[in-house]
């Protein structure tokens, strides 16, 4: 039965695609509500809090064809900005059993999409969803006991993980380190309080680096931050730092880092060929996002740190180097992703 009610409702929306041309029900449907659409995953903002004096957090209500996230993944979300869409990868913060999608979004110096959230966001205000990734998640088989260590906005993927442990009602040990730099800039701050308080098996504990007044610890990561020190299974997700001191001590922790990477590449002295536009530049050593923004292209980005997809163009020719992994690749016409690649000699981007 569920069947043949599917193959019905498929043969109606393909009619529904003909009879409409070219554009398809959802150009007409998205007239009437953005959030129409079958094709594209979409949401609108429902609720806007801003608890700290550096975040926002929101609440959006996707439309059916978002297809959900695991705790911890990524979703691009994009905003309209002056008549051009701008693209992030936001962790949610709600539980993935959750029927909605929280993102806090931490505003960063200079940060657009950031800044704008932050000083613009509202109710109703329509984002569109897409790439939900990451290998970030907690495991199939939920481990004894748990460690789970934030600094700032990379709390949103642990607060995921732990919302999703508290659903399924877990039981084994869970510890939840987070840093911020004082106790108003802290995320979750009263709710981590609440759960600690209501399941005996969560240890929370803060530390803040710049006004220490309330901070349950001193100074930076180290071993005598955690209330027990052989955890089964190690998240981290922070500034690359504190990433760093964690997988010093934890090797094996799983870890995520929305931070741009630093490039210290040389100029390879090749002559880079954006060949959809008629432009040529010499190599000076930065990925080739920067070049073309510099001559005067605006490709689309979005995260610059490799992880959102938004900037892939062809490479028809020449050798790149993948900035943050080093990987090297001399294969013609194949995607890469211009934000974090650099040229290693001559290379033709179809851009």
């Amino acid at each position: 039965m569920f069947t043949q009610t599917l193959t019905t409702r498929t043969r109606r929306s393909r009619l529904l695609d003909l009879l409409t041309g070219p554009h398809g029900v959802d150009r007409y449907t998205e007239l009437v509500d953005p959030t129409w659409t079958r094709g594209d995953a979409r949401a609108r903002v429902v609720a806007v809090r801003r608890s700290t004096p550096r975040s926002v957090t929101l609440t959006l209500a996707p439309n059916r064809a978002f297809a959900g996230f695991r705790a911890g993944q990524h979703i691009n979300l994009s905003v309209e900005i002056d008549g051009r869409r701008r693209t992030r990868p936001y962790s949610p913060a709600n539980a993935e059993t959750d029927g909605h999608i929280e993102v806090t979004v931490g505003r960063h110096d200079g940060g657009l999409v950031s800044t704008y959230l932050y000083e613009h966001a509202r109710p109703g205000m329509v984002a569109f969803l897409d790439s939900v990734a990451g290998e970030f998640t907690l495991p199939e088989t939920l481990p004894d006991r748990m460690l789970f260590v934030s600094g700032g906005s990379g709390i949103t993927p642990v607060m995921s993980m732990l919302r999703t442990l508290r659903a399924r009602g877990h039981r084994g040990e869970v510890a939840f380190v987070h840093y911020a730099r004082s106790a108003q800039e802290a995320c979750y701050r009263d709710e981590l309080a609440e759960t600690a308080a209501t399941m005996p098996n969560v240890t929370v504990r803060h530390g803040f680096t710049r006004d220490a007044e309330g901070s349950d610890l001193t100074g930076r990561f180290g071993a005598d931050h955690l209330p027990f020190g052989d955890p089964d299974a190690v998240f981290v997700c922070g500034p690359p730092a504190l990433v760093d001191a964690v997988r010093e001590m934890f090797p094996d922790a799983l870890h995520e880092s929305f931070v741009p990477p630093v490039f210290d590449g040389e100029a390879s002295g090749g002559q880079v060929t954006f060949s959809d536009s008629g432009l040529e530049l010499t190599d000076d050593g930065r990925p080739l996002l920067n070049q073309a923004e510099d001559a005067g292209l605006t490709p689309e980005s979005g995260c610059r740190m490799g992880i959102c997809f938004s900037c892939t163009r062809r490479k028809n020719s020449g050798v790149v180097r993948n900035v943050v992994t080093g990987a090297v690749s001399s294969a013609d016409e194949e995607d890469v992703q211009i934000c974090v690649t650099a040229p290693v000699g001559d290379v033709d981007i179809a851009l």
